[in-house]
């Protein structure tokens, strides 16, 4: 007999250990488990042949108990709850933490069969990333200030900004890269600004930066990180906060919000919109799909792809508007 709050534990100090996973996932994780195991403290218990247990309890003190019925139980109590039903996508994502759960349990001989192998997540509709037009991305770079600004805070958040439209970097790969991951690779030729961002699962890849983003990130490692990192103890990261410690991801996002607020930008922007817009953009440019794939670090072509509809619908929309034998 596993204990479940025992089985948990340890499959989290795997995906941890063994996997790589970052503080923040891990934190997801455990609040999904932690979700489901307070439902099973409660749930109608079942057996794998549909019988009834002795009891919800009966869960939570052997992993080995859990049948497919206790999953499929709990995406219907997701989407059907009093204090408010869950979005698709959120049930699939905390669904997808119990499935992994469950499947790491079956490889350790707790379970017999995985009882999360067959249950699937509500379908979700199809929502298109939401990227901003290359006009609004640069009325929100010039927002966050100049790269001959004086002010310490105007040349870290426009390296910052720069940085995120050039790279299609995650929030958390930006905030969690060290001085040294930008460099030049000079075995092309000529000589190349890139940068090493490290991704989901330690993965790391190199992504090429432009000019803009060469020179504001220069300008800010030469006369504003110094000031930064004057404040605090000693650290590699490249993106200090006011106290010389490494930008947290909240503060990164309060960075984005103020730029767009001085650029008046009509729509939300968010952190993952800088990576929307450089994937799109590079599409409506004629980039390969694949060729995006391996700069955003994605593990299958199938989800770059989506960006390829994005720009399909643009293609349409300025086709339907400007041909003149386009409508009646």
């Amino acid at each position: 007999m596993i204990p479940l709050d025992r089985a948990t534990e340890t499959y989290l100090r795997h995906i941890a250990i063994e996997r790589g996973f970052s503080q923040h996932t891990l934190s997801a994780y455990r609040r999904d488990l932690g979700t489901f195991a307070s439902w099973l403290a409660t749930a109608p218990a079942v057996d794998s042949d549909g019988a009834d247990r002795a009891g919800g309890s009966a869960v939570l003190d052997d992993v080995g108990r859990i049948a497919r019925a206790d999953l499929a139980g709990f995406v219907d109590h997701l989407t059907t709850r009093a204090e408010g039903a869950l979005a698709p996508r959120s049930v699939a994502r905390m669904l997808s933490s119990v499935r992994s759960f469950t499947a790491f349990a079956a490889g350790e001989g707790w379970l017999q069969l995985d009882p999360g192998a067959s249950v699937r997540p509500p379908k979700a509709p199809m929502r298109l990333p939401k990227a901003i037009s290359v006009h609004d991305m640069e009325r929100l770079l010039a927002a966050s200030g100049g790269t001959d600004a004086d002010d310490p805070v105007q040349l870290r958040d426009r390296a910052l900004l720069e940085l995120l439209y050039a790279t299609g970097a995650r929030i958390s790969e930006a905030v969690g890269l060290s001085v040294d991951d930008v460099t030049t690779l000079s075995d092309t030729g000529e000589d190349l600004a890139v940068v090493k961002v490290t991704g989901k699962g330690n993965k790391q890849r190199i992504v090429p930066l432009g000019s803009y983003a060469r020179t504001a990130i220069d300008a800010y490692l030469v006369r504003a990180r110094p000031v930064f990192a004057a404040r605090g103890a000693s650290t590699p990261a490249l993106f200090l906060g006011a106290r010389g410690a490494r930008l947290s991801r909240q503060s990164a996002w309060l960075v984005i919000q103020a730029a767009a607020e001085r650029a008046d930008l009509a729509e939300h922007v968010s952190p993952h919109t800088f990576r929307h817009s450089f994937a799109t953009h590079l599409l409506e440019g004629g980039a390969d799909v694949r060729v995006v794939q391996e700069l955003l670090g994605h593990a299958s072509v199938a989800t770059t792809q989506i960006y390829t509809m994005v720009t399909a619908d643009m293609l349409r929309d300025v086709y339907q508007t400007a041909h003149p034998r386009a409508r009646r």
